[in-house]
């Protein structure tokens, strides 16, 4: 079996493999040291936290990570807040950098003899349509390299090897472009409010999300086409501030932006999820935009799912789970995908070039839904169960 990429699906799904009995080996085209450096999304929901418990791969979460259930708006009609974690079904996030979970299932994976290939750049999956795929690579040396197995897992991402080697016509793409660019902000500096905070303003949305007790995301609406550095660091905390309303609602900690970088909201689904041997998960299958955080926790759900369909096919013969593999995942994906947009939709002003009218009428349906959220108990309960569930 090889499994491409070394984020969340690939991990958990060779770990999952490995413990079946299964010869397996992770092919990942970064070095170790990025792979567990690399920043990405920290809310992990409870699902994504009972797969990991089910197969004994929680206790740096359980150790390091923080429960949080409550999120703030912030709106030119003042401010509320959601105990979403008291609502629904009762759940909760943990608050927990992915960095530190690649890093605990990396740890696990290679504690109980795994294998993995650092460095190692996969370039095209050959011969998936027949019963011994093969992976050509370029080794750390730039020596070309060819791996067969049974089947390939493409865990590795949107522009990786697994998407690119799906030949014409085998599977179709839906696209959506939500029009609205993000600047995302790592600062070094303590969380400024004990939620995570959503900002809707004239001038564009601003997000808070905490990472540690000493490192806070943040997130501006941005024009699309303007770069991460354009703006001084003074600036930037002077736009925040006036989008989070921080003369009404309390001052920032400020500090040192440790990272920048731009985020076009787009997304896309590839359906199915498989051509032949090849099975996708993760990034590579779909891909969300950010408003609602479900990337990662998608990614673990759907490498618990296709590592049981696998190990049945290889050790029993029942290609059954292989079968419904697509169609189970795409049922969660489009449901994260639906709440996504609806988040979107509720977060930002007008997608650029809607001006005018129509974006006095996206403004009176975004004010709208806010009072709505605000005062309605059922649609506090819709936000709860589609928040943190999958």
């Amino acid at each position: 079996m090889i499994v491409l990429g070394a984020g969340p699906a690939g991990l958990v799904l060779g770990i999952l493999l490995h413990a079946a009995g299964i010869d397996c080996v992770l092919l990942e085209r970064a070095s170790r040291t990025h792979v567990q450096t690399r920043a990405r999304a920290g809310f992990l929901a409870p699902n994504t936290g009972r797969i990991l418990d089910r197969h004994g791969l929680a206790d740096g979460l359980h150790r390091h990570g923080r429960r949080h259930g409550t999120c703030e708006f912030r709106t030119e009609d003042g401010r509320f807040r959601l105990d979403y974690g008291a609502l629904g079904q009762s759940g909760q996030h943990h608050v927990y950098p992915q960095q530190n979970l690649v890093t605990d299932l990396l740890t696990h994976y290679l504690d109980r003899g795994g294998r993995i290939r650092f460095q190692t750049e996969a370039l095209a999956v050959r011969d998936a349509d027949g019963t011994r795929p093969y992976v050509t690579t370029r080794e750390p040396d730039g020596r070309p390299t060819r791996w067969t197995a049974r089947y390939v897992a493409g865990c590795d991402g949107r522009h990786g090897a697994a998407r690119r080697s799906l030949p014409p016509g085998a599977v179709r793409r839906h696209h959506h472009d939500h029009g609205v660019t993000w600047l995302g902000l790592l600062a070094e500096a303590p969380p400024s409010l004990d939620a995570v905070g959503y900002a809707i303003h004239d001038r564009g949305f601003a997000g808070h999300m905490a990472r540690t007790a000493d490192v806070t995301r943040y997130y501006l609406q941005w024009q699309r086409g303007i770069p991460a550095d354009a703006w001084s660091e003074q600036r930037i905390w002077d736009e925040l501030d006036l989008r989070m309303r921080a003369a009404d609602h309390g001052p920032l900690h400020r500090g040192t932006l440790l990272e920048r970088g731009i985020f076009d909201l787009t997304c896309d689904v590839i359906e199915p999820l498989c051509h032949g041997s090849l099975f996708l998960a993760g990034d590579a299958a779909s891909l969300l935009a950010p408003a609602a955080a479900k990337g990662a926790n998608l990614a673990v759900l759907e490498a618990e799912i296709l590592a049981g369909a696998l190990t049945d096919a290889l050790t029993r013969g029942d290609t059954a789970g292989l079968d419904g593999y697509s169609d189970q995942c795409l049922a969660h994906i489009w449901r994260a995908q639906e709440f996504t947009g609806w988040m979107t939709r509720l977060l930002h002003t007008a997608p650029d070039g809607n001006q005018g009218a129509g974006s006095f009428f996206h403004a009176a349906l975004r004010r709208s839904r806010l009072a709505s959220l605000r005062t309605s108990r059922i649609h506090q309960e819709w936000f709860a169960e589609n928040y943190v569930g999958m």
